[in-house]
C-alpha cells in the first residue's frame, strides 16, 4: 500500500457522489444518504477558498480510496474536527490508519493545531481501534447523540494533542 493524501479535486466529486449515497457509509457519519451529485458541486464551489476546512482524497496509485476531513478548523484555539471515510472496497487494506496519521502529521507539523478531536458511533469498534492506534483518547460520550437506523445513537468524542502525537 502506497496510499497518499492529496488536495479534494472537482475531478473527485462523482467519487464522493458515490460515498454519500451508500447507506453503509453514510449510517456512521450520522447523515442520510441523499446526496445529488448537482449539490455537491454547489457545495464544492461554496467551500472552494474556505480556510476553516482542508479535504484529501486518500489516493493509492491513482486509485480514489476515501476521503479525510479537517473541518470547522479555528485557528484561535488551534483545534479542528476529523473526519474519514475509507470506501467499502478499500476497507481492510490499512488506509484509514496510514491517512489517519497522514492528516493528523498535516494538522499538527503544517497547521500547528493544539488539539485535533473526532466523534465515532459507539458501535464502530474498527474505527474506535484505528484511533486509539493513531493515539486518540476518549473525552466522553454523548448519549443519544445521532438518530440512524431508526434509533438514537451514543457517541464518543475523542481527541488526541500536538505534545502527545509529537511525543510518540
Amino acid at each position: 500500500m502506497s496510499a497518499t493524501l492529496r488536495t479534494l479535486e472537482r475531478a473527485d466529486l462523482p467519487f464522493l457522489h458515490a460515498l454519500f449515497n451508500d447507506p453503509e457509509v453514510t449510517r456512521y457519519w450520522f447523515v442520510e444518504p441523499t446526496y445529488s451529485l448537482a449539490a455537491m458541486e454547489d457545495r464544492y464551489n461554496q467551500r472552494i477558498h474556505d480556510e476553516s476546512e482542508r479535504r484529501f482524497v486518500i489516493d493509492d496509485a491513482g486509485r480514489r480510496c476515501g476521503l479525510v476531513e479537517l473541518v470547522d478548523i479555528d485557528l484561535r484555539h488551534r483545534n479542528c474536527e476529523f473526519q474519514i471515510i475509507v470506501a467499502p472496497e478499500a476497507q481492510g487494506n490499512g488506509y484509514a490508519g496510514a491517512a489517519t496519521r497522514s492528516a493528523l502529521d498535516y494538522a499538527f507539523r503544517t497547521l500547528n493545531l493544539h488539539k485535533v478531536y473526532l466523534l465515532v458511533d459507539n458501535l464502530n469498534a474498527a474505527a474506535i481501534h484505528v484511533y486509539q492506534k493513531a493515539g486518540f483518547v476518549s473525552e466522553g460520550v454523548l448519549r443519544q447523540e445521532y438518530f440512524a437506523d431508526g434509533a438514537y445513537q451514543d457517541v464518543t468524542r475523542m481527541a488526541i494533542y500536538q505534545r502527545d502525537y509529537l511525543a510518540d
